[in-house]
C-alpha cells in the first residue's frame, strides 16, 4: 500500500495514474485529497477532467471545472476545459462569461478561447460571429496546428453561408 505523507504528494500520484488510465485509483486519490482539503482547487480540476472526458458526467465535470475556476481563478489550465463543456451543452451565458474571465487570466490560449466563442456561435447558426471569433482566434494561434484548424473552421463557415443562400433566377431569351 502506498502511503503519501502531503496532499501534493497524493495529487501528484493521482495525476499520473489518471495519464496511465488508471481512472479508478486517480479518483479514489481525488476524492481523499477532497475530504482532506474541500478548497484544494487542482483536485477539483483533475475531477472535471475525469468526468468530462472518460465518464461522460457532464453535470459532475461541470461543477468541479467551475469550482476549480473560482476557487483559484488564476489557474490558467481550467478555463478551456470548462469552456468546452459549456459550448459543448449550448450554455451561451456561462460561456460568455467564463470566456470573458479567462481571457484576463495569464497563461490562458486566447486563441482556443476565441475558438470555442466560434464554434458556440456556430452551433446557433450565427455564421457572421462565428467567422469573427475564428478569425480571431486565427491571429492569437500560436502554432501550425491551431492555424490549420481555424481555417478549416474558417472553411467550413463560408460554405455553410454559400449553401443558406437562396438562389437567383433569370429566364434568358
Amino acid at each position: 500500500m502506498d502511503t503519501f505523507y502531503t496532499i501534493e504528494e497524493k495529487y501528484l500520484q493521482a495525476v499520473e495514474e489518471r495519464y496511465y488510465g488508471e481512472m479508478p485509483k486517480s479518483l479514489q486519490l481525488l476524492n481523499d485529497i477532497i475530504q482532506t482539503d474541500p478548497l484544494y482547487a487542482r483536485a477539483h480540476y483533475q475531477l472535471g477532467l475525469i468526468y468530462y472526458y472518460n465518464m461522460a458526467d457532464y453535470q459532475t465535470a461541470g461543477y468541479h471545472l467551475k469550482l476549480c475556476a473560482e476557487l483559484e481563478p488564476q489557474f490558467p489550465d481550467a478555463y478551456i476545459p470548462y469552456l468546452q463543456l459549456l459550448v459543448f451543452l449550448n450554455m451561451a451565458a456561462q460561456a460568455g462569461a467564463v470566456s470573458q474571465k479567462a481571457l484576463q487570466v495569464p497563461g490562458v490560449d486566447h486563441a482556443a478561447v476565441y475558438k470555442q466563442l466560434g464554434l458556440l456561435a456556430e452551433k446557433s447558426g450565427n455564421w457572421t460571429q462565428a467567422s469573427g471569433m475564428f478569425r480571431k482566434a486565427l491571429l492569437a494561434a500560436s502554432n501550425k496546428k491551431q492555424v490549420d484548424n481555424l481555417e478549416e473552421s474558417l472553411e467550413r463557415i463560408a460554405l455553410k453561408v454559400k449553401s443558406t443562400r437562396g438562389y437567383t433566377y433569370s429566364l434568358a431569351e
